[in-house]
């Protein structure tokens, strides 16, 4: 008969165990609804559909292997190219105004001697809890003349109505809905950075005699840095990945068409135009382009960080 287990040594197996049993749910959920999803991507991009016979009915048509070929296709998209540097103009005019409003304010409420800071952050961060969709539709609504009080407001003045929807004014409009819902997050991430700066910094700068604004340029920005590289790093996904913002306002101007961005094309290929396979080959370059711009910044960033700690 063998002996009973010790309750200490019973104790000591469930405590090694239970960090397994936390990360599961996790494990779980990221095994379901992110790896798989990738894999079958993957599968998909390599497979394509071949019609045989009449192509009447589900038997006329069998998947067979493709190879590379939807890849190369892609690749040689014209309409996906475009798309691509459409995206790099709205980036150009969200990434730099959207950090910059963010690091300003960041640097505002820092301030001691503001008044109204808890207020200040709530306000400024408030347009990020709206989703992006609701953002896109009340953003269209004051964009478009008929209904927006902006060109009201204009006329009572006597002054020329722009049209927000129409011709580079359009990058403009997409980029103000990014930037109005995207500063708060980012200026929370720079301002909780700038909160962890030691007050012995701060006192040192001050007792030297540097005004605000020298503290917030050579002492409070350098040191906050990592965040600023944090931060870029977010907006530059977010930018490549924009989807939300011209799907929802398309309906509201004949300017934006259904492959306006990349992450478009690749819905208008695989819901409207029932070609699947090309869909999933367009959405993992996009992926591996993402993945090879983000680490590709990331080195630069750590190499420069390298190099001034070796200057120092």
């Amino acid at each position: 008969m063998s002996a009973p287990a010790r309750p200490g040594r019973r104790r000591g197996a469930s405590l090694r165990s239970a960090p397994y049993g936390f990360l599961a749910p996790t494990a779980v959920l990221f095994l379901l609804f992110f790896a798989l999803p990738i894999g079958y991507a993957l599968y998909l991009s390599v497979r394509k559909v071949r019609i045989k016979g009449l192509g009447l009915g589900p038997d006329g048509r069998e998947e067979v292997w493709a190879g590379l070929a939807n890849y190369r296709r892609a690749l040689t998209d014209s309409e996906l190219l475009d798309g691509a540097l459409r995206v790099l103009g709205y980036g150009a005019i969200v990434v730099p105004v959207m950090l910059g409003l963010a690091l300003f304010f960041a640097l505002l409420l820092d301030d001691e001697r503001v008044r109204g800071r808890r207020f200040g952050r709530l306000t400024i961060f408030l347009p990020y809890a709206v989703p992006g969709v609701i953002a896109a539709l009340l953003w269209g609504f004051l964009y478009l003349p008929s209904v927006s009080p902006v060109t009201d407001v204009l006329e009572t003045l006597g002054l020329p109505s722009p049209d927000f929807l129409t011709g580079p004014a359009l990058y403009g409009s997409l980029a103000n809905i990014a930037i109005w819902g995207g500063t708060g997050f980012n200026m929370i991430v720079i301002y909780t950075a700038l909160r962890a700066i030691p007050v012995e910094v701060r006192e040192a700068a001050r007792l030297d005699g540097c005004t605000p604004f020298q503290t917030a340029l050579r002492v409070k920005i350098p040191m906050v840095a990592p965040s600023l590289v944090l931060t870029f790093f977010f907006s530059i996904i977010a930018t490549l990945q924009v989807f939300n913002e011209p799907t929802t306002l398309r309906p509201l101007t004949n300017s934006l068409s259904t492959t306006w961005s990349p992450l478009m094309k690749v819905y208008e290929d695989a819901f409207t135009g029932g070609d699947i396979h090309s869909a999933a080959a367009t959405a993992v370059v996009i992926a591996l382009v993402t993945l090879a711009l983000s680490f590709g910044f990331l080195r630069l960033a750590t190499a420069r960080n390298r190099r001034e700690e070796n200057a120092r």
